[in-house]
C-alpha cells in the first residue's frame, strides 16, 4: 500500500481540529498536524487574503475516497480543498501509520 498525505485547508483551527478527531476516530487517518497559514486568492474581481488552518493528515492512498466523503459531511466550505499527496516514509513510522487505520 502506498503512503500519502492529505492536504486540507480549514477556516479556524477549531474546524481543523474536529476534521483531525472525525477522520482519526473513523480509522482513516493515524494522525494530523495543523498549521496556521495565509491564503491568497482571487474572488469577484478582487484577490483577497485571509488567516487559514491546514491541516496535513498521514495514511494510505486507499483511504482518500472515503477521506474526501467524511470531510465533504462536516466540512464548512461549499468547496473544500482535498488534496492527496503521495510520500515514503522510513519503515518504523510507515508501520506505525498501517497499524493505526482501517
Amino acid at each position: 500500500m502506498s503512503l500519502v498525505m492529505i492536504y486540507i485547508t480549514n477556516p479556524t483551527m477549531s474546524e481543523a481540529r474536529k476534521t483531525a478527531r472525525h477522520i482519526i476516530n473513523n480509522k482513516l487517518i493515524a494522525c494530523a498536524n495543523i498549521f496556521p497559514i495565509e491564503r491568497t486568492y482571487p474572488w469577484k474581481g478582487k484577490i483577497l487574503e485571509e488567516k487559514e488552518f491546514v491541516l496535513i493528515a498521514k495514511t494510505e492512498g486507499r483511504n482518500y475516497s472515503k477521506i474526501i466523503k467524511e470531510v465533504e459531511k462536516i466540512h464548512p466550505y461549499k468547496v473544500p480543498c482535498i488534496i492527496k499527496i503521495p510520500v515514503r516514509a522510513n519503515g518504523k513510522y510507515d508501520k506505525w501509520i498501517k497499524n493505526n487505520i482501517i
